[in-house]
């Protein structure tokens, strides 16, 4: 399959074309029904003859292309229903009847707060086009009317309020929100383009709108990707601001899968400058080696890494409630519990070259000795629990 993508640098365009490469380059098998043979990405800077040798040979058209931020109100015209014309006009004189795909936008439907506005009536001039030109020509035609967009590669202070705050998030500049109650509603990248490869593969989610909402209807006119987050600007907010205490408090917030604040960790991530992407860690250092919290979560307990040298033995503690999981990775070492009260003792021998992971049970106390007399020991540690100064519950017991 031949796939042109119109407006092939922008966001959207980026993120596609990304996605159809890894298919056609068989490092994506998730479809595996869906080949790719050529990727025609068409944007501003390509010529009408290279437009009209892709739309010659396309088995696909992605149409992306658009003006959001024009200088005169007279250009969303121009951008959003001009180019279109001249896209389906060529594609009528090459013959060529492939399935078309326009992205255009809920504000196409002109109520509420996008009734009159200009770059809606762009929109939906180029709707009507698409419509008229699937029934004149039988050919298939896909309209996505997109809400707001959010995900990588988003240009920022330009369409997108996601976009702009992860930026200035990640880069220590001032937020402003007037209204922190406004909702709105998002798509994720990610989730955008999974209903378009749908699209490719003939199988697009169809809907009619009732006012700003898609309701699914197998035989609709408009196509619509069924997974968007309806989330305040508030809300927004704060999340992103306790994504950017990370390095600091070592909290990562829930992200379950599928969730908003999933899609927006990633997206914060993204913009990240390089002085950020790398952070340093308290390494508490003494004479036995060291320990080091790497990572805490709220209900999930925390991720730690402790180095201890030739012939040392850490730990010698347990635990009423508390249970770890102690992950050998690299050294040679010994891991001893004993029930308290009792005499038994289990001995786990362990290696950096067959990892396993040995609970630390509760109720037995345990340690830790490296048994190497010249290579350090050390060992990747999950707690259930974040440590609590104030409630530690770890007492201090020799195993034997």
């Amino acid at each position: 399959m031949k796939v042109l993508v119109t407006g092939a640098k922008g966001f959207v365009g980026k993120n596609l074309t990304a996605a159809l490469k890894n298919i056609r380059d068989g490092k994506d098998k998730t479809r595996p029904q869906l080949t790719i043979d050529e990727i025609y990405e068409y944007d501003m800077d390509n010529t009408v003859s290279e437009l009209e040798q892709f739309c010659a040979k396309a088995d696909f058209v992605f149409h992306l292309a658009g003006v959001n931020r024009p200088q005169n109100p007279e250009e969303f015209m121009q951008g959003n229903f001009g180019f279109s014309s001249l896209l389906l006009d060529t594609l009528q004189k090459y013959g060529n009847t492939c399935p078309v795909m326009l992205s255009s936008s809920v504000q196409a439907t002109l109520i509420g707060r996008y009734a009159g506005g200009e770059y809606g009536k762009s929109k939906k001039a180029g709707e009507e086009l698409f419509f008229a030109y699937a029934q004149k020509t039988g050919g298939h035609v896909y309209v996505y009317r997109f809400p707001n967009l959010f995900g990588k590669w988003c240009r920022p202070n330009y369409n997108s309020a996601v976009a702009t705050f992860c930026h200035n998030m990640a880069n220590d500049l001032p937020i402003t929100v007037n209204d922190p109650a406004v909702e709105l509603e998002l798509l994720y990248i990610d989730d955008l383009i999974d209903e378009m490869l749908c699209a490719l593969e003939g199988k697009p989610h169809r809907c009619e709108y009732d006012g700003l909402t898609p309701v699914e209807t197998e035989n609709g006119a408009y196509c619509f990707a069924p997974v968007t987050h309806k989330v305040t600007l508030g809300e927004i907010v704060t999340l992103l601001e306790r994504f950017a205490r990370q390095p600091k408090t070592l909290v990562v917030p829930q992200i379950p899968k599928g969730s908003f604040a999933k899609k927006l960790y990633s997206t914060y991530l993204s913009y990240l400058p390089k002085e950020k992407t790398a952070f340093d860690l308290k390494m508490n250092v003494d004479a036995r080696g060291s320990f080091t919290e790497l990572l805490k979560t709220e209900h999930c307990g925390q991720f730690s890494v402790n180095i201890s040298k030739p012939g040392i033995t850490k730990g010698q503690h347990w635990h009423h409630t508390k249970w770890e999981f102690f992950i050998v990775v690299a050294g040679r070492g010994l891991i001893q519990q004993r029930k308290i009260g009792t005499d038994e003792v289990l001995n786990f021998e362990v290696s950096g070259e067959k990892i396993q992971a040995v609970h630390m049970l509760p109720g037995y106390t345990h340690n830790i000795i490296n048994l190497s007399d010249t290579e350090n020991l050390v060992t990747v540690m999950w707690a259930n629990e974040q440590f609590e100064p104030s409630k530690p519950d770890t007492f201090f017991e020799i195993v034997e």
